[in-house]
């Protein structure tokens, strides 16, 4: 036919950009969130609204109990007598100073508020991935702040000694887990490369290490490293109880993150081991600039689960006579002159909540550095 020769024969082809068009009203805004969240299959809407009526009968009176009948001010514990009372808060203002410093001089405790705001002055540094200078605020806060806090808290050698037996609450809390935290990481590498060293005294000493501590639960470890272990040292040497504890502690969380660590050792394929060697890389160089960057990536979930559990099991040393955060709460329910129903709930909700602030930030920021490092292709 004529013209057909000169007929385009991409004539089906779109020479211009469709313009987008918007997402269905069912798709977009609160009502679309609902719908795809909350109500998309007849299973999901059904325990959609169990778990309204379950939150709509629970939260009610837990807001009243907490905030809208509880004494926030009072004097002693008639404040907190009654039908309808709530919670005492009362008792945790008049209590707060216990809980955060034990029985540290009050006086001094500008040393206790000065170390912790040394410790964050490290810490916001190195955890902020942006700032610069790592080298040096590790060093900072592994070398300098250890050696300052020490002569902060104790007063050697220049300031008014303070024993740690007067030391107590958050502040115990905190030097035992910050203490077995940074003992147990670097001891639990170096006891996981030992549990697979290919030299056969490493490795037996390594697994003997492991198995013993991880047998033996930390009450045993706390009471052991209490009584018994002045019995093995010489009679002109005494450990104080908070080094004690502090050992007994470092030890016991070494054995779990060093198979947490040895985990992650296990998944690295082995080309990267023959890479290293590849390169002429000694073990220890191999092992600090490509082994254990991609082990200890894979493992920080692991790594910051020990760590919450090392947190929450500080209150354990209460068993050996040091009050913790959890152990000066419950001293302070004998107080007669705050004794009454609403004072144990009220105390062991305030440390519930200062437990939950402390392990939810440890969780967030290790989900936050699990994102940052991943380095996987998704979909």
């Amino acid at each position: 036919m004529p013209g057909i020769e000169n007929a385009n024969p991409f004539a089906y082809v779109s020479t211009e950009t469709i313009p987008q068009s918007p997402p269905p009203t069912a798709a977009k805004g609160v009502a679309g969130w609902l719908k795809t969240n909350l109500f998309a299959t007849p299973r999901d809407t059904v325990l959609t609204i169990i778990v309204a009526l379950i939150l709509l009968w629970i939260v009610p009176p837990m807001l009243n109990w907490l905030f809208f009948d509880a004494v926030w001010t009072g004097d002693g514990r008639e404040a907190c007598l009654g039908e309808h009372v709530g919670a005492c808060w009362a008792f945790v203002e008049a209590k707060f100073g216990q809980f955060m410093y034990g029985r540290y001089p009050a006086e001094l405790r500008w040393r206790v508020d000065l170390t912790g705001f040394l410790l964050i002055a490290g810490l916001v540094p190195i955890a902020i991935p942006s700032v610069p200078y790592k080298r040096e605020n590790a060093i900072y806060l592994l070398v300098v702040f250890p050696i300052i806090a020490f002569m902060l808290l104790t007063g050697w050698p220049f300031l008014e000694p303070v024993e740690t037996s007067r030391w107590g609450g958050l502040l115990v809390t905190l030097v035992v887990a910050i203490v077995g935290i940074v003992v147990s990481f670097p001891l639990g590498i170096l006891l996981a490369l030992g549990r697979r060293s290919n030299l056969p005294i490493v490795k037996t000493m390594s697994v003997i290490f492991i198995e013993f501590w991880r047998g033996v639960p930390l009450i045993t470890v706390l009471f052991m490293s209490s009584v018994m272990l002045p019995l093995f040292l010489p009679a002109d040497v005494s450990f104080d109880k908070l080094l004690r504890a502090l050992i007994g502690v470092a030890l016991f969380s070494s054995a779990y993150m060093a198979e947490v660590i040895r985990g992650g050792l296990q998944a690295i394929p082995k080309g990267q081991y023959e890479a290293a060697n590849a390169m002429a890389l000694t073990y220890w160089q191999g092992m600090r600039l490509i082994i254990l960057p991609q082990a200890l990536k894979l493992v920080i979930p692991g790594i910051v689960n020990t760590f919450i559990g090392l947190f929450k099991d500080t209150s354990l040393v209460l068993i050996i006579g040091i009050f913790d955060l959890l152990g000066i709460v419950q001293q302070n329910f004998t107080d007669t002159n705050w004794i009454s129903p609403a004072t144990p709930a009220t105390g062991l909700v305030f440390a519930a909540f200062i437990y939950f602030i402390f392990c939810f930030g440890m969780s967030r920021y290790s989900a936050f550095m699990e994102e940052r490092l991943d380095t996987g292709h998704k979909r």
